[in-house]
């Protein structure tokens, strides 16, 4: 099969499109056709080498986390799954043509592939992060970089809850964060005053990593409620750095009713093939997306 990988940590020139053995499912675990994966930060991230405790691997090592296909193998003990079912979750190694997966779900009805290989990870990194600043119904969340994946789950799963947000996001994504209901302003020079115009701030979440950690701070007047995903340098300024997931299986159920209900969508961007897997990571790491990039198989 053809498989993403790496065998020395760098840029996204150290990627290779290779053969490789096709893996099998072991106990608990499916194995799909892969029809579609899903590029995150983390990726590229941990192919920089970056030290994320919560990915630890050896190389040389496949790409990716996300994806969505058919089922073709059902290893032991697993149950409620068959054969030639259209699934999306988590797993590993998910550029390539077959992957295993460690959680899925089934995927909603009308939703693609390339739409439902977007959502895993980036469902369950929303709504735990939603989950640690603490931010109740009622309140007010500022989202810096929320034209994302991560920003646009997080909005829809605010919003589905009663939460007001207020996102940042370059000015030619203001009115698709309006249209995913949030009061919307772009960052750069002046963006603390123009958020502040906006009304007062009960949490903040750190999306992009762009170094506004000390102004978040002063915005809600208490490190423990901003949470980053994105800067390790959080614990510096008392804030949380959020790398560990949560429990996958349960976000992708959530996932999947949010969907179902019309409450939760995340445009596709940008696909690329395989063997364009060095364009998806120069291009996520490059931030102003909007929705999600994916890899198609």
């Amino acid at each position: 099969m053809k498989k993403v990988s790496f065998a020395e940590f760098g840029g996204p020139d150290v990627l290779r499109l290779t053969d490789a053995e096709e893996p099998h499912a072991g106990p608990g675990r499916i194995r799909i056709a892969v029809r579609a994966a899903g590029v995150n930060p983390v990726d590229w991230r941990i192919r920089e080498g970056q030290k994320l405790g919560a990915h630890p691997i050896e190389l040389p090592s496949g790409v990716g986390l996300d994806a969505a296909g058919v089922v073709d193998e059902v290893g032991e003990g697993v149950e409620g799954v068959e054969i030639g079912d259209h699934v999306f979750g988590e797993g590993s190694s998910t550029y390539a043509e077959f992957a295993v997966l460690s959680a899925w779900a089934r995927m909603p009805e009308g939703l693609t592939f390339e739409e439902a290989a977007g959502y895993p990870s980036v469902v369950e990194t929303a709504l735990r992060i939603v989950r640690e600043v603490g931010v109740q119904p009622g309140q007010t969340l500022l989202v810096s970089g929320a034209s994302g994946g991560v920003g646009s789950a997080v909005l829809q799963i605010a919003r589905d809850r009663g939460i007001t947000v207020i996102g940042t996001a370059g000015a030619a994504n203001q009115d698709y964060l309006r249209g995913l209901g949030a009061l919307a302003t772009t960052y750069g020079e002046g963006w603390v005053e123009r958020v502040r115009r906006l009304g007062p701030i009960d949490a903040a979440l750190d999306l992009a990593g762009s170094g506004v950690l000390r102004e978040l701070v002063e915005l809600v007047g208490d490190p423990r409620k901003v949470v980053s995903i994105a800067d390790l340098g959080a614990p510096e300024f008392g804030v949380r750095f959020s790398g560990v997931a949560g429990s996958v299986p349960d976000a992708l159920a959530m996932a999947a009713d949010l969907i179902s209900r019309g409450r939760l969508h995340i445009p596709v961007e940008k696909s690329y093939p395989l063997a364009e897997a060095a364009a998806a990571h120069i291009d996520s790491r490059a931030g102003h997306t909007r929705g999600r990039r994916v890899i198609v198989v």
